[in-house]
C-alpha cells in the first residue's frame, strides 16, 4: 500500500528523521491559514500517489499566505496522470544547499533488503540510474544487522552524502523495519544552508501482509484513493487490479490469469483494441455468487467493452463454473450488457459447454481455445456493433 506524502511525512517524523514543519490542507482557505501560521515561505504540494507533480504544475513555492491561498486553489482537483487531488500539503519551505537521494526496499530478486543512494538527488532516479549508473550506489543490507551507525556512515561515504546525514539515515531505517515497509524513499534528502538535513519529500510503500501486526495502519486504508472497483473487489474478498484496457479478464488462478492478460494484449493488438482492462482471479470456488461479484466488478468498468472469461476446471469442474456463469447473469440482469467470451477447458469441459450451450444467452459466446477466445474477445471490443 503506498502512502501519500503527508502520511510518509508523519511516520518519518514519528521515528525521528527531520522533517520541515507542515499540515495537511483541503481547501484554499485552511491553506492560508497555515501558510500564516508558519511564517515564511512555504511549499503546497499537490497529494496524489503518482510522480510528475512538479512537472505538471502541482508543486509551488510561494512567499505569502495570500499566494499560499492561490496556489492551493490552482492545485486542488487539479488532474495529474489520473489522479484528482483532493488535498495539498503546505510546508515551511527549506533553504537547500544540496540534494540528496536514499532509499531502502525490500530486493525481491536478491532476496534482501537494499539500501540505495545517491549524491545527485532531487530528480528522477530512473534518469541518474540511466544517464549515470556509477552515481547510484546499492548496498545490501543485512536483514540480521541491519543499519546502526557503521553501515549508515558506509552507505555515506560509499554515495557522497554529507556526514551530518547518519543521525536520519538510521532513522529512515528504522521507519522502514518498524512500520514493515517495502520502500521507504526519500528524494530529495537536502542540506540545508545552516548544515541541517532535512527529507522534505518522502515515499513509503507498506508491506499489507504485516497488517496484522500494524494496528495504526488501518487509518492509511480509510485515507486511501483506492480505486472504487477495486476497493469493491477486495471488499467482495477477489483478487482484482484495474488496468487501462477494453477488455474484461476473469480467470481462476494467478498463473492462468497472467498468461491471459498476455493473450490478450497480443489479440488487443491484432485487432485494434486497447488491451486487458483488468487482472481479475476469482480463484479455485467459482460458484455463482463469486462469479457473480467478479462479472458485477468487470461490468461496473466504464472502459471495458467485452468480457473474456477464462477458466481451467481443476477442483472446481467446468459444469460448476457453467451453472456460475449462467446464475451470475441472472443476478446481474440489465447490468450484464457487455459481451463475453467463455473459454472452458479441464475438468468435466464437455458438461460445462452443454450447459452454456443450451441456456443460449445472448451476451456469451463459447469457444475452445484460449488463443481464439482472446481474438473474439478482443474484436468484440474493437467493433462493438459488429
Amino acid at each position: 500500500m503506498d502512502l501519500f506524502e503527508h502520511e510518509a511525512r508523519d511516520l518519518f517524523e514519528r521515528h525521528g528523521v527531520p522533517v520541515p514543519r507542515g499540515k495537511v490542507a483541503t481547501t484554499p482557505e485552511s491553506a492560508r491559514a497555515i501558510a500564516a501560521g508558519l511564517g515564511g515561505s512555504v511549499v503546497v504540494k499537490a497529494q496524489v500517489k503518482t510522480g510528475g507533480r512538479g512537472k505538471a504544475g502541482g508543486v509551488k513555492v510561494v512567499r505569502s499566505p495570500d499566494n499560499a491561498e492561490q496556489a492551493a486553489e490552482d492545485i486542488l482537483g487539479m488532474d495529474i496522470k489520473g489522479h484528482r487531488v483532493h488535498k495539498v500539503l503546505v510546508t515551511e519551505a527549506s533553504a537547500i544547499a544540496e540534494e540528496f537521494y536514499l532509499s531502502f526496499l525490500l530486493d525481491r530478486a536478491g532476496r534482501t533488503f537494499l539500501a540505495m543512494a545517491s549524491a545527485e538527488g532531487g530528480m528522477d532516479i530512473e534518469t541518474v540510474a540511466a544517464a549515470h549508473p556509477e552515481a547510484l550506489v546499492r548496498l545490501p543490507v543485512d536483514p540480521l544487522t541491519g543499519v546502526d551507525t557503521s553501515v549508515a556512515e558506509q552507505i555515506i561515504e560509499t554515495a557522497g552524502l554529507p556526514a551530518a546525514a547518519t543521525k536520519a539515515v538510521v532513522a529512515l531505517w528504522e521507519v522502514f523495519v518498524a512500520e514493515d515497509a517495502t520502500l521507504v524513499e526519500v528524494n530529495p534528502l537536502v542540506l540545508t544552508e545552516d548544515g541541517s538535513v532535512v527529507a522534505v519529500d518522502g515515499k513509503v510503500t507498506l508491506d499489507t501482509n504485516a497488517a496484522f501486526r500494524q494496528p495504526s495502519h488501518a487509518v492509511f486504508v480509510a485515507s486511501s484513493d483506492e480505486d472504487p472497483l477495486e476497493r469493491r473487489a477486495r471488499e467482495a474478498g477477489l483478487n482484482y487490479v484495474k488496468l487501462d484496457g477494453d477488455i474484461g479478464v476473469i480467470g481462476n488462478g494467478a498463473g492462468l490469469v497472467m498468461s491471459t492478460l498476455d493473450v490478450v494484449a497480443a489479440a488487443a493488438a491484432e485487432a485494434g483494441a486497447r488491451g486487458p482492462a483488468n487482472f481479475l482471479d476469482i480463484g479455485g470456488g467459482a460458484s455463482a455468487e463469486i462469479m457473480a461479484a467478479g462479472l458485477g466488478v468487470v461490468l461496473g468498468d466504464e472502459q471495458v467493452r467485452s468480457v473474456f472469461v477464462n477458466v481451467f476446471g481443476g477442483i472446481t469442474a467446468c459444469d460448476a463454473v457453467a451453472d456460475g456463469i449462467v446464475s451470475a447473469l441472472a443476478l446481474l440482469g440489465d447490468r450484464a450488457a457487455k459481451p463475453l467470451v467463455v473459454r472452458l477447458d479441464g475438468n468435466n469441459v464437455a458438461e460445462g459447454r452443454r450447459i452454456l450451450t443450451e441456456a443460449a444467452h445472448p451476451l456469451v459466446t463459447l469457444v475452445d481455445t484460449m488463443d481464439d477466445a482472446a481474438g473474439a474477445a478482443a474484436k468484440l471490443a474493437a467493433n462493438p456493433e459488429a
